[in-house]
């Protein structure tokens, strides 16, 4: 089989790192990328793992990954996956690559009885939009994602009772 999709493994380390890299780079967001093996080592293979990692290899090689975690909406009172990253290498796309792992986590969220699979998508990754509406996902252009990082959190942290 040309196409296999596994749930990754301690030995997947390096591979991982070097797709998330390369997702980086695409999304004109390198100088953002700061983990590194031992980062994404201790997250994926933590003895209660709190993120997850599908890895897809094409004819044996690394070449895809959906790295996602569980989620819970007080509404729908059930567990959801969000999705952090998709990543199929460009010149591996266009072979049901993204589609599978995508698939696969929609299938694990009806297996599982989750409520919702989401993600975020950059405004002007049109090719990913396109993918995602082609398989009947829709934007929530309602809500807008807020974000606390470096010095902003550590000075929100700091205002504890």
């Amino acid at each position: 089989m040309a196409l296999v999709i596994r749930p990754a493994e301690p030995e997947d380390v390096d591979d991982i790192v070097r797709l998330i890299r390369e997702l980086a780079d695409y999304e004109k967001l390198l100088h953002e990328a700061e983990a590194g093996e031992a980062e994404i080592a201790a997250a994926l293979f933590a003895p209660q793992p709190r993120v997850f990692c599908d890895l897809a290899r094409w004819h044996g090689e690394p070449v895809g990954l959906a790295l996602w975690y569980y989620t819970f909406s007080t509404f729908v009172g059930r567990h959801g996956i969000w999705l952090e990253d998709l990543y199929v290498e460009p010149d591996k796309r266009g072979h049901g690559i993204g589609k599978a792992l995508l698939t696969g986590l929609a299938a694990r969220c009806v297996a599982e009885n989750l409520g919702r699979l989401e993600w975020s998508v950059l405004n002007w990754n049109e090719p990913s939009i396109a993918f995602y509406e082609s398989l009947g996902a829709g934007p929530m252009s309602e809500w807008t994602t807020y974000r606390l990082t470096g010095s902003a959190l550590l000075d929100a942290g700091r205002y504890l009772p």
